[in-house]
C-alpha cells in the first residue's frame, strides 16, 4: 500500500482496528467493539470524520471481511472493494484459529505463550522470515480479548446470502498456498457477487503483498485504474486481523 501511495495518484489511509496495533493501547473499548459489525461502524465513522464521501475500501484477512460488510451496509460510501486472503465464511479459517476464538482456549494460549509460539511456528514454517517477524510483532501488540472475540465473531460469519446484493466492482486476491484462510473463498466470491474479478497468486500464502509484491501492486493498481474516477483519489485499506 505504501507503493500505491507513492504513485501520487492516491491518498491511502490505514486503520488499526480496536484492540489491534496502536489502538490496543486504549482501555476505553468494550468487548462488543471487537466484532465485524463494530469495525464496520469504525470505518464509517472514520470516513465521516475525514469527510470522505466515497472511496475504494480494501482489506486483508479479517479486514477484507469488514470491507465486504462495509460495502453491503453502506454501498453509497464504497465505489470499489478489494479483499486479500479474506474469509467469506468463517469455517474457512484454519482450524487452530477457529479454536482460538473460544475464550478458554485463548486465555490458555496467552497464559502459556510458549504454546502459542509453537503453534505459530508450525503454521508459519513455510513463510518468509519477514512474515514471521511481522506476525510475532502483531501478536505482541494485540490484546487477548480483541483476539478471541474478533476471531470468534469471524468464525461465525457467513456472507454468502448477502453477496448477491453487492453491486460494486470487487477484487479478490488469494494465495494458492494460503493455510490461514482457505483460497476456496475466491470461488465463493465469484459465485455470489455480480462484479467480481479474482487473482490467484500461485507462489503466495496468506500475505501475497509480501510473497509476490510486484504482482500484487500491479493487480491492485489495475483494479483501481480501470473505471476509477480521476476526481476521487482516495483509497481506504482495512487492517489485517
Amino acid at each position: 500500500m505504501i507503493a500505491l501511495a507513492q504513485t501520487k495518484n492516491y491518498r491511502v489511509y490505514a486503520l488499526d482496528f480496536w484492540g489491534f496495533g496502536d489502538s490496543a493501547k486504549s482501555n476505553r473499548t468494550t468487548s462488543s467493539a471487537f466484532r465485524v459489525s463494530s469495525y464496520v461502524d469504525m470505518v464509517y465513522q472514520f470516513m465521516n470524520t475525514l469527510g470522505i464521501q466515497q472511496a475504494p475500501v480494501f482489506g486483508h484477512s479479517m479486514g477484507g471481511t469488514v470491507a465486504l460488510q462495509m460495502a453491503l451496509e453502506h454501498p453509497d460510501r464504497v465505489n470499489k472493494v478489494a479483499v486479500v486472503g479474506s474469509p467469506v465464511i468463517g469455517n474457512s479459517l484454519n482450524p487452530f484459529l477457529r479454536l482460538a476464538g473460544y475464550g478458554a482456549i485463548a486465555k490458555l494460549l496467552w497464559r502459556y505463550p510458549i504454546v502459542l509460539h509453537s503453534i505459530m511456528r508450525i503454521l508459519l514454517a513455510k513463510d518468509s522470515k519477514e512474515v514471521r517477524h511481522m506476525i510475532s510483532r502483531d501478536v505482541q501488540r494485540t490484546t487477548i480479548e480483541s483476539f478471541f472475540r474478533s476471531i470468534g465473531d469471524l468464525r461465525d460469519t457467513d456472507l454468502r446470502n448477502e453477496l448477491h446484493t453487492l453491486n460494486r466492482p470487487t477484487l479478490g486476491i488469494y494465495g494458492v498456498k494460503d493455510n490461514i484462510v482457505s483460497p476456496s473463498n475466491a470461488d465463493l466470491l465469484t459465485k455470489n457477487t455480480p462484479q467480481t474479478q479474482v487473482s490467484m497468486m500461485k507462489y503466495s500464502r496468506h500475505f501475497p503483498m509480501i510473497d509476490e509484491p510486484q504482482l500484487f501492486i500491479d493487480t491492485l493498481y489495475t483494479f483501481l485504474k480501470n473505471g476509477h474516477p480521476e476526481n476521487a483519489p482516495e483509497v481506504l485499506r482495512k487492517s489485517s486481523e
